[in-house]
């Protein structure tokens, strides 16, 4: 089992930058698909970025492409998301996700976090 904590989330104006770590305890986080999510009110949770177990593949939505940036770090066993050049449409509550199925879609992911809340002002 794997236990994950989000951390980095906040209140930024338009344009402006955040990164959020997500910190994998219990077993490293290479072994899992890794991935966020993000949940605006009155909308379905949906997929932003994803790193591959095999491979290490990276993954985004269209619509964070070219902005936003997952990475991971192996000594620290934690996955970051890296986000640039905010918008208002950005602001949601952001999880982080491990499985070993799916990629992009959050249903077989088993494991989740409490999730951070990411703001954005116009």
């Amino acid at each position: 089992q794997v236990q994950l904590l989000e951390s980095g989330g906040g209140l930024v104006q338009a344009g402006g930058s955040l990164r959020l770590s997500c910190a994998a305890s219990g077993r490293t986080f290479s072994s899992y698909n890794m991935a966020w999510f993000r949940q605006a009110p009155g909308k379905e949770r949906e997929f932003v970025a994803a790193i591959s177990r095999i491979g290490g593949y990276l993954y985004y939505a269209d619509s964070v492409k070219g902005r936003f940036t997952i990475s991971g770090d192996n000594a620290k066993n934690t996955v970051y998301l890296h986000m640039n050049n905010l918008k208002p449409e950005d602001t949601a509550i952001y999880y982080c996700a491990a499985g070993n199925l799916a990629l992009t879609t959050p249903g077989p992911y088993a494991h989740w976090g409490q999730g951070t809340q990411v703001t954005v002002s116009s």
